[in-house]
């Protein structure tokens, strides 16, 4: 019967990844396009966002049917994916900040609006999950994170509709990439506490 627990447990948390995956995927090429389109480095920010997310989520599902060895080895791989990525926006917002751009806030504020929906549902779905491993504890900060990022958008896109300057833009841009560094060092960290725990139990028995 706990046999039978756990196939059913592992076959939830495989659809819920698969569907976060596919959503994140989705809301990258958002994005993108509308980032280009708009010139704008907090959506740019959080297409490469997402993206990350994507690869994280693919990570988990491979994670899950491996060793606790190799689900710390991907979630620490999923903690520097996110150094990297901030360390790249906020490149991208100094040459932005010294070339000038022109973001259009209205285009900011409906890509935002419905990446939150769909962020928010990727988080209630994880946090459904139980029993959650480093790799999907990961997965759930990674929403997290891109819940609170939308919301900084949203109120950028106000402000630069307002007031026809670029500077909003390429804060929530720097916010998002702080908060990706926020998380990658928390992943690390669980990453880290998870050996610990291991090496405990293993000293214990």
């Amino acid at each position: 019967m706990s046999g039978e627990n756990l196939d059913l447990g592992s076959d939830e948390k495989r659809k819920t990844l698969w569907i976060v995956l596919w959503l994140n995927v989705a809301i990258a090429v958002g994005f993108f396009a509308t980032g280009l389109f708009g010139d704008s480095n907090a959506l740019l920010a959080n297409g490469l966002d997402n993206t990350s997310d994507a690869a994280v989520y693919l990570l988990s599902l491979l994670a899950l049917t491996r060793s606790r060895v190799w689900k710390r080895g991907a979630a620490r791989l999923s903690g520097i994916m996110l150094l990297v990525f901030s360390a790249g926006v906020i490149i991208d917002a100094i040459r932005r900040f010294l070339e000038g751009s022109e973001p259009v806030g209205v285009l900011m504020m409906i890509m935002a609006a419905i990446a939150g929906g769909i962020n928010l549902l990727c988080l209630r779905l994880l946090q459904r999950l139980e029993n959650k491993d480093v790799n999907l504890r990961a997965a759930t900060t990674f929403s997290f994170n891109d819940f609170i990022s939308n919301g900084g958008i949203l109120i950028a896109g106000v402000i630069v509709l307002w007031t026809g300057s670029n500077w909003p833009d390429l804060l929530v841009g720097i916010a998002v990439a702080c908060i990706a560094l926020y998380g990658g060092i928390e992943i690390l960290r669980d990453a880290h506490m998870d050996k610990h725990e291991e090496d405990g139990s293993e000293h214990g028995t």
